[in-house]
């Protein structure tokens, strides 16, 4: 029978593959691995397990296995996971015309008097 430890090791590595997926799943192709980003809402920790310091250690713990410098922040029952690293000018210079692009679309919308979708 699996000791305590065993089992509880078992579950946080559980955790940090969930946390993972997640950071995965939030990354652009064509961004090259950079501007990863997550928001865990409280339904979403829940389901995690509840317990935000052990899902921000599990972060953490994902962001060395896909290289990331990660940053983990708790806000109002929430959790942001980032990826902080400095992108590469090419990478950085694809967001700020995509973020540009976005922000123009926006504006035509709203000038149109058309009701902004979400983003």
């Amino acid at each position: 029978m699996a000791s305590e430890d065993e089992l509880a090791k078992r579950r946080y590595d559980k955790l940090v593959a969930r946390v993972e997926s997640l950071m995965r799943e939030s990354l652009t192709p064509e961004y090259e691995g950079f501007y990863g980003d997550v928001r865990l809402a409280e339904a979403d920790i829940e389901e995690l397990g509840g317990d935000l310091a052990e899902i921000r250690r599990a972060a953490r713990a994902a962001g060395r296995h896909l290289g990331w410098k990660t940053v983990t922040r708790e806000i109002d029952g929430r959790i942001f996971i980032a990826d902080d690293r400095e992108a590469p000018q090419a990478v950085r210079d694809l967001a700020a015309r995509r973020s540009a692009d976005a922000v123009a679309a926006l504006v035509e919308e709203t000038r149109e008097g058309r009701r902004p979708r979400p983003v």
